[in-house]
């Protein structure tokens, strides 16, 4: 996700403009469009990694530019539109946009949407990967995550959260995660606090240590925590 592409197609320079500085300062290449036919044209060539789509454009709409989208691959797509009635809003998610975003909007709230669809895409591509840290092993197909101690495997006994917590840490081992962005990737579905987020946090490590490998999970002062075998 780190240096993703984002392809701004909106017709409104003022709109583009903002969000396109808004992304830049958060560290994303931002490429941009002013109607649908140049957005087709730069996400033929390009291939960027997620698309801000106005749904009125000139040219080719953003129904019909979203339509190309996917017949192409699967790029996930936030659509941006005037139109609040929930009508509109479930046409573009039925239509198979990942996001909807209704003018005027925060552009920090876009940039923070994108980054969570951006971290359940990756997650998504690595589903079929057993992802291996040290002696523990996660495999997102079974469901499944366990520690290896030589003579015997050792299964972890994790609740769902608990289980995508670890799955999606163990995507990106040593990097360090906000209590935030751990929300945004697994706990999208409530209102969650950054002490939730700690709670689920001791019982997995107490979990990890009961199997042998305690030190695999640590808190980052400051940041929030880091899943990584550190050759402890």
């Amino acid at each position: 996700m780190e240096n993703a592409l984002v392809l701004i197609i909106e017709d409104e320079p003022e709109i583009s403009d903002i969000l396109e500085r808004y992304f830049e300062r958060e560290g994303f290449r931002v490429l941009t469009a002013s109607d649908g036919e140049i957005g087709l044209s730069h996400h033929q060539r390009l291939r960027p990694d997620l698309v801000v789509l106005d749904v009125k454009l000139p040219k080719l709409d953003g129904y019909a530019v979203l339509a190309a989208i996917h017949k192409r691959g699967d790029t996930p797509v936030i659509m941006v539109t005037a139109l609040a009635d929930d009508v509109d809003r479930l046409q573009g998610l039925r239509a198979g946009a990942d996001d909807y975003v209704v003018k005027p909007f925060n552009p920090a709230e876009v940039v923070a949407r994108a980054r969570a669809i951006l971290r359940r895409s990756v997650a998504a591509g690595m589903a079929n990967k057993v992802l291996r840290i040290g002696r523990l092993s996660v495999d997102p197909i079974a469901h499944v995550a366990s520690v290896d101690n030589g003579d015997q495997r050792v299964l972890l006994p994790l609740t769902r959260t608990e289980f995508r917590i670890l799955e999606f840490m163990a995507g990106y081992q040593n990097r360090a995660f906000e209590r935030g962005e751990i929300i945004d990737a697994c706990l999208p579905e409530g209102e969650a606090l950054d002490r939730t987020v700690d709670s689920h946090m001791s019982k997995l490590r107490k979990k990890l240590e009961a199997a042998g490998v305690g030190n695999l999970l640590n808190g980052v002062r400051g940041v929030g925590y880091r899943l990584g075998d550190l050759g402890q």
